[in-house]
């Protein structure tokens, strides 16, 4: 099976772009690479016959994640706490707090945003960038606006009320569902069928909101259960009887 580099920008010493796609290994002359950050440099004598590349030092440039590469910007009134893997993130609607994994570096610029980048360029390094780079984003985003998800009750009966720190529903069953609100989710419930779950972390609303979901997934035929406001359910036709 023939080896490929993908996703590389190749670059003559002036930095002339020459390829941004595939390439197959074999086509390269011997390579003696090493990796100095952000670049393999290629200590080979000449370019692929294939290429419109002139004789010369090959660098083959590893592309980043659109998405990790970009900054984080830091709104006023948050409080960010940088300590080593450890970050905190403080702001009018409470705290989030995260440990990252080694191959994954946090920064501060003097500007004030956040920059994620990978500390290795491992498999594993490419995947967690962009995700903790969300993750982060998310935090910022949590205790300055927030999050929220609304779910909608459907069916003869189905309603839902709040009792103390407990959400109750009343879905059809031969007793009532009793679901725990966890700590830092709100949960408003307006016309006994419209839930709104909100919160600073993400994750915890989405998680929330999905647990009374499972417990009446919308049906396909009446469209009975419970939903998310912006579902979409494609509806089935039922039986219908033999015509005449």
């Amino acid at each position: 099976m023939e080896a490929w580099l993908r996703n590389v920008c190749v670059v003559n010493e002036v930095g002339k772009v020459l390829a941004a796609r595939s390439l197959p290994l074999k086509g390269l002359p011997a390579l003696r690479t090493s990796f100095n950050g952000d670049a393999l440099v290629c200590g080979s004598c000449a370019a692929p016959s294939s290429s419109s590349a002139s004789a010369g030092v090959l660098r083959i440039e590893c592309k980043e994640s659109r998405i990790g590469k970009a900054p984080i910007d830091v709104p006023s009134g948050v409080t960010i706490q940088l300590e080593g893997q450890s970050l905190v993130v403080k702001g009018p609607l409470g705290e989030l707090a995260r440990s990252y994994p080694r191959e994954v570096l946090l920064t501060r610029e003097e500007t004030g945003k956040i920059i994620v980048t990978r500390a290795v360029d491992t498999r594993k390094a490419r995947q967690m960038h962009g995700l903790f780079r969300t993750l982060t984003d998310n935090m910022v985003v949590g205790v300055t606006k927030g999050f929220e998800k609304k779910l909608q009750l459907i069916g003869v009966g189905y309603r839902a009320a709040l009792d103390g720190k407990d959400l109750t529903l009343n879905l059809g069953f031969s007793h009532q569902v009793r679901l725990p609100i966890p700590d830092g989710v709100n949960v408003k419930v307006e016309e006994n069928t419209r839930l709104t779950i909100s919160g600073r972390d993400k994750c915890a609303v989405g998680d929330f909101a999905a647990a009374i979901r499972k417990w009446r997934p919308p049906e396909p035929y009446k469209g009975k259960g419970i939903k998310y406001s912006d579902e979409v359910v494609r509806r089935k036709e039922g039986k219908v009887g033999k015509k005449k």
